[in-house]
Parts: structure tokens; sequence; C-alpha cells
């Protein structure tokens, strides 16, 4: 199979679909592999990283997607990208098409098949693909939080950890999966008084357990988010509904009686946001400001870390990527239950159901679409 990157062109974005590792082993099971000049240079790779594995090197992003079978990315098509997809070509990467009619219809009319990682599943309901970045962006939530709280970048000019005689910051966490077990761990080792709430009693009960009752944790309701929100410094929502767009758990009322100068860091951003007052931001300009509460909404947060972000994405989508080449995503995707709950967009139609469902369109079963 010809399997094809083109560089990243969302703003800011430096991550890039296959390391030179990966490509190594498409080639070593067969495959062809075409990189966009420059694809890697984010992430620190060179052309001659990859020809140096066997791939070849495409001189623009139009003999990408004119010569590929496979598509292989990280952010979700920007509409000039969705232009050059076809009928009969595999597109892999993040979609998050819950929140974005737009992109959903570019696909849709483009005839491609899309999977998308954030929806591709794994042992007890859990989203492999998604991990690593959600790891990455939970520690980096308090890393861009304890920025802006910095006076010059708007905040209260509050150090995160405090000093002796000094008390700490007081940062909340909606949402104790990934994104919020790892915001916890780094708010923590940094020092700050720290607050995780979350619906699950016995997902707070394993928390309790693994910080060792070093971090405070609550059940979720509108009171205690309220509560805990106007104590706040820093909020940081981690809420995940997996492919459905992401429910406001922080109301505008709520922000306008929060302290001035506190930040609020919506990891849920690429999903639609978890704030009512969250819109989509960039690491060309992070944050804006409502209420006197900083929000800083930068929907691909992990690509700021390209080198680190690359590697980790690389490590679990490898194995989905050869299934696909070696086995051609129709045996691929009936194959393996996992893989087919990625599906998202097939020949024109919607196959995952929380797309369907919060877009308005009909839902189609992958077995009803793909079966022999």
């Amino acid at each position: 199979m010809r399997v094809g990157v083109p560089k990243e062109i969302k703003s800011q974005e430096f991550r890039v679909g296959l390391t030179p590792a990966s490509v190594r082993e498409l080639v070593e099971h067969g495959h062809e592999v075409l990189i966009e000049t420059g694809a890697g240079r984010g992430s620190g790779i060179t052309d001659s990283g990859y020809t140096g594995v066997g791939a070849a090197i495409a001189s623009s992003a139009e003999e990408v997607f004119e010569q590929s079978e496979l598509i292989v990315k990280v952010k979700e098509p920007q509409p000039e990208e969705c232009e050059r997809l076809s009928r009969g070509q595999v597109l892999f990467t993040y979609l998050h098409l819950a929140p974005d009619p737009n992109l959903t219809n570019l696909l849709l009319e483009s005839g491609v098949t899309a999977i998308a990682y954030e929806t591709v599943t794994g042992p007890n309901n859990s989203l492999p693909l998604l991990a690593p970045m959600s790891e990455i962006a939970g520690r980096l939530s308090v890393q861009a939080g304890a920025h802006c709280l910095e006076r010059v970048q708007g905040g209260q000019g509050i150090l995160l950890g405090g000093v002796p005689g000094v008390a700490p910051a007081k940062v909340l966490i909606i949402g104790g999966g990934t994104v919020g077990d790892h915001a916890a761990t780094m708010a923590r080792g940094m020092g700050a008084d720290v607050t995780l709430l979350d619906r699950s009693v016995a997902r707070l009960r394993q928390l309790d357990n693994d910080y060792e009752g070093s971090i405070k944790c609550v059940f979720s309701t509108a009171e205690t988010i309220e509560e805990y929100a106007l104590q706040a410094d820093l909020v940081i929502g981690a809420v995940l509904v997996p492919g459905a767009t992401t429910p406001h758990v922080l109301s505008k009322e709520t922000v306008r009686r929060m302290k001035r100068g506190s930040v609020v860091v919506d990891v849920a951003i690429d999903q639609g946001g978890c704030f009512e007052t969250s819109h989509v931001t960039t690491h060309h300009e992070p944050t804006y400001v409502v209420e006197g509460v900083v929000h800083y909404c930068v929907a691909n947060m992990p690509g700021v870390v390209p080198r680190t972000s690359t590697l980790a994405l690389n490590n679990v989508t490898l194995p989905f990527v050869l299934a696909i080449a070696d086995h051609g995503f129709q045996d691929a995707l009936l194959s393996d239950p996992d893989l087919a709950n990625g599906l998202n967009v097939h020949q024109g139609k919607i196959t995952h159901e929380a797309v369907a469902r919060d877009l308005g369109h009909q839902f189609h079963t992958v077995k009803s679409l793909l079966a022999h």
C-alpha cells in the first residue's frame, strides 16, 4: 500500500504523522511511504531521516494526496486538504467531528474513509490513541496555567507552588480521567493545593489511594463545581465524552463570580469545550479574558512539544497503521472491533453514533457498510 504523510498546516502545529522508525516498519512490511518535504522538521526530523529508512520525498502536499491510498496525519484536515481527499482513500488522524459540522460535511462530500484516533478503543473502553496526547495535555495544562497566573500574562501574580510562609495556588481539576490524573500529578509536583472532581466514586477512591491523600478527591456536582471554582486560582477542564460534544460544566455566571486574574484552561476544547465561556485559541494567541478571568483554550496543546508528542503518538498508532496497510481497511476494520470504533465517516455516511447524534445525521454501523 502507498502510505502518505503530508506536512501539518494547522496553525502552530509541528507534529508529524509518522516517524522514521514507523516508516522503517512499513517499508519492511513491503509498503511504500511518501513524505511531504519538510513534514518532520517541526519535530526535529529531516527529509534524510526518512529517505534513510526507505521513504520517498514528495515536493508538495498535492503529490502526497494524489498518490497515496492511506493518508496518516495528526490533526484534522483543513478545508484545502479536504478538497484533495477522494473516494477510496483512507484518512487516519484526529478528527473531533462532533463539534465541527463544517469539517464533517467536507469529509462526507469527499467520499473518503476517515478513521479517528480519538475513538479507537482498547480494553475496558480505554482510548489508547488519545491517551498519550491526554497525558501530555494534562501536564501542559498546569504548565500553561502557571504561566498565565503571572501578572504580565493577566493573572493574579501568583506562584503556583507558593514559597515558605506564603500559601500555594488553589488548583481545581474537573474530571479524573487521563488528563485530570496527569494534571494532578503536575500540579501536586509543583506544590499547588489540588482538588479533583469526578462523578465516579470508584475513580475517586482509586485516585485518593494513588495520591495517598495528597490531593482532595471530591464528588462532582453543579454545587461542588461552583463552590471550588469560586475558591480556585486555576481551573482545569478535563471532561471527556468519547466522540461527543463536551457538556459545559462551568457556567458563564460562575466565571463572572470567580476571582479577577484567576485562570481557566479548557483541555476539552477539541470536543467543543467544557466551559460556557470557552472558544478555540491557538498557540500564537493562546489566551483571552472574560469577566477578568484569563482563558487558555488552545485546541492542539501537545503541538507545542512536538518532539515528545510525535514520538508518543507513533508508539500507539503504528500497530493500527500497519494493520490497515497490511490487510486493507475493510478487513482491518471488520477483524478488529476496537479499530472499527475509530471509523467516523465512510463514503458519505456517518459511522460513529455520538457524531451522528450530535450533528443530526443518520447513523450507519460499520458492518452494514463494509460486510462482504
